[in-house]
């Protein structure tokens, strides 16, 4: 078996997978590969599976699949297969980072003191305490989120067209969930349904002020729409990890829109995450071998 791991993995992955045959990094050997290991920067397009004829299975480390064209796997045979369980705690306690960073206005209390500013009482902060979390896709990740918010004291709603009912969140209509929430995490695959589902008139139906934090998928969002709730105050913030491409296009609305905080899709990056999809790899392996 000969495997190539096309993006950054554990450092330790390649020698706990010499077990099952040939580990390398050398795209250049894509044709001999029969098992391709890929995160989210490798996009496994048609044209890169026909420079692939020896290919059998790609693994994706990872939650969502949208970088795999899976069509195209099906039509040659190709298993596609990745690691949900690993990163639901990193992506979780980033989503709620992100959380805590905006109404504690974190980042503008820390810049000011490096510019010699003591924003003592010109920072007002809020609290997360008894405001009411909407979670859109209560799944693995979802459901780590909301025990860490009902720590913090807040209700949880969510909505998921998967999950009837869950322990911790109550589960409704969308459209409620958008109406009440004071912070909306999104957590949706990426898919035909959920692709640009939060637009304009959704936005409007949200509560004044809403603070959205996005550690899912960028193309969740119409971009041009919540930079315009964002400048109208109707979103009061947007707290992502997640783009259209990584990184974004410059031109891209949202680089430039007010009360934005960025991260550069760090949310699986975690050291203890990349050892968790290190041990789902070789479990894969193990299993399909």
């Amino acid at each position: 078996m000969k495997i190539l791991i096309a993006d950054a993995f554990d450092k330790a992955l390649p020698g706990r997978l010499a077990g099952f045959g040939e580990v390398f990094d050398d795209v250049g050997r894509l044709a001999e590969a029969d098992v391709l290991l890929v995160r989210s920067k490798t996009k496994v397009t048609a044209d890169l599976l026909a420079s692939a004829p020896a290919l059998k299975l790609v693994i994706r480390g990872g939650v969502g699949t949208d970088n795999i064209d899976k069509p195209a796997c099906k039509e040659r045979g190709i298993k596609v297969v990745n690691t949900p369980k690993a990163s639901s705690v990193a992506v979780a306690e980033l989503a709620m980072a992100l959380m805590i960073a905006v109404p504690n206005r974190l980042v503008e209390a820390h810049n000011a003191m490096k510019e010699g500013r003591f924003l003592k009482s010109e920072i007002k902060r809020t609290e997360l305490f008894r405001k009411t979390l909407g979670i859109l896709g209560v799944g693995l990740i979802g459901s780590e989120v909301a025990k860490r918010a009902a720590a913090f004291g807040m209700r949880v709603i969510g909505h998921d067209p998967f999950v009837a009912s869950h322990p911790l969140v109550e589960m409704k209509p969308l459209d409620e969930v958008l109406a009440a929430a004071d912070y909306l995490s999104i957590h949706t695959p990426l898919t035909d349904e959920t692709k640009g589902m939060l637009n304009k008139a959704r936005f409007d139906a949200m509560k004044q002020g809403v603070v959205i934090v996005n550690t899912g998928r960028g193309k969740v969002v119409v971009e041009e729409d919540l930079a315009e709730a964002l400048r109208s105050g109707k979103v009061a913030a947007y707290a992502t990890d997640v783009w259209y491409s990584d990184p974004p296009d410059p031109s891209c609305p949202l680089l430039t829109a007010p009360n934005v905080l960025m991260t550069p899709h760090i949310g699986a990056s975690s050291r203890e995450n990349l050892g968790r999809i290190g041990d789902e790899v070789v479990q894969i392996l193990g299993d399909w071998k």
